[in-house]
């Protein structure tokens, strides 16, 4: 039995290397390659190719070879696709030249979470393409008052690690654009996300419970956050991103649950906001929980007419419906605000409303510079302590 084991491990530890052999030295010409046309897709936008799509990634997943599943140009529709790992080789590369297509009617995956998903998947690489979800008739259904659905998010990454996604477009996602869930060492960049300013809860990119997300040079402009990232996520870096329409780069919303993991070690920067609801934000509901927010820099931050450029919230209730009358447990703290300019599209530019029951410390503004039309923009500071220096107009209000 000894020996039968010590030959079974030697085999997988050939397979391991080489399949990381070929993943960094073969051209991607060379790698197995499985065309989902080959395998029965038609780009004709009407056909479900979702079974011809699945064969491609069990293909792939269960070579021992760096792979591609490669999507050419045309109209793909697909009722929904769930990729499952773990597979045998952590080098599969999903190249989409062409565009995939989401059901028309929402009744048919309205009711899922997720149209397309990739779970449990350790080294991918994710290239070009546009993901449409033609969400259009299940906003109208929302905005009408009738019951409808939730929505499905366009693009899932869940329990997965060493992610790439890069040169991807989302359009009109029924719900959330890209979410990343419960993930390590994801690199988003060069996506564009699109979606009208009035479409609901249609965020981005949505980050949760997940370490060391990247995402740059991306476009995004929607009916909700640009960014979302809620709790249980840590070492974020986001930088080069363009924002609107919609709500800003939240943190949050945080404190729903009174037991819930904090976020913390997040730089956002070198962003432009315009037109949108928030510039950087950091939310929280008011009622009690063992959350936190801290080690946060928002750095090189353009506002163009953004209504609350600056914004702590932590009395955070949409629509004012069902609101806790409580105070947030969430404690924020060590949040810099570095190079902060542009234009408020109200008064209040600066508002730092923290809880009573857990304030918020060390926050610092620093060359911070925001207007409001011809007029001196204002600050409004509760329970917010901290220092300012440079250039800081509106004047700090912290304490």
């Amino acid at each position: 039995m000894g020996s039968t084991s010590t030959v079974n491990t030697f085999i997988s530890a050939a397979l391991t290397l080489t399949c990381i052999a070929l993943f960094y030295t073969l051209p991607a010409t060379l790698a197995a390659q499985y065309n989902v046309v080959s395998l029965g897709a038609r780009a004709d936008g009407k056909t479900d190719s979702s079974k011809a799509f699945l064969s491609a990634w069990a293909s792939a997943c269960s070579s021992s070879e760096a792979s591609t599943v490669y999507i050419p140009k045309g109209s793909f529709y697909v009722k929904s696709a769930t990729f499952n790992g773990p597979c045998k080789c952590s080098s599969i590369t999903f190249q989409i030249d062409g565009t995939i297509v989401a059901p028309s009617d929402y009744s048919v995956i309205g009711k899922s979470e997720n149209w397309i998903i990739f779970s449990h998947v350790t080294g991918l690489n994710v290239y070009g393409g546009t993901l449409d979800g033609q969400g259009s008739t299940l906003w109208a259904c929302k905005k009408s008052g009738k019951s409808c659905p939730d929505g499905a998010t366009n693009l899932e990454f869940s329990n997965s690690k060493n992610i790439l996604v890069s040169g991807l477009s989302s359009v009109n996602s029924q719900m959330f654009h890209i979410v990343v869930s419960g993930c390590q060492n994801v690199k988003l960049q060069g996506v564009k996300v699109t979606a009208p300013g009035t479409s609901p809860n249609t965020d981005g990119i949505h980050v949760s419970q997940s370490t060391g997300i990247t995402i740059l040079n991306s476009k995004i402009g929607t009916g909700d956050d640009c960014v979302s990232i809620s709790p249980g996520s840590k070492d974020l870096w986001i930088e080069n991103v363009a924002c609107g329409p919609g709500h800003g780069i939240s943190i949050g919303s945080l404190g729903w649950k009174s037991q819930e993991a904090g976020v913390q070690n997040v730089t956002v920067k070198t962003v432009t906001f315009t037109g949108t609801q928030n510039g950087v934000r950091i939310k929280s509901w008011a009622r009690p929980s063992t959350g936190f927010a801290r080690n946060i820099l928002f750095q090189h931050a353009v506002m163009n007419n953004v209504q609350n450029p600056i914004i702590i919230d932590q009395h955070y209730c949409p629509h004012n419906t069902g609101c806790p009358t409580q105070e947030s447990g969430i404690k924020i703290s060590d949040v810099t605000y570095q190079d902060i300019q542009g234009t408020s599209a109200t008064k209040v530019a600066v508002k730092l409303d923290c809880s009573s029951k857990n304030p918020c410390t060390g926050i610092k503004l620093q060359d911070v510079k925001l207007t409001y039309g011809s007029q001196m923009a204002q600050a409004s500071c509760a329970h917010a302590g901290g220092t300012a220096s440079g250039l800081v107009q509106p004047s700090s209000c912290l304490i």
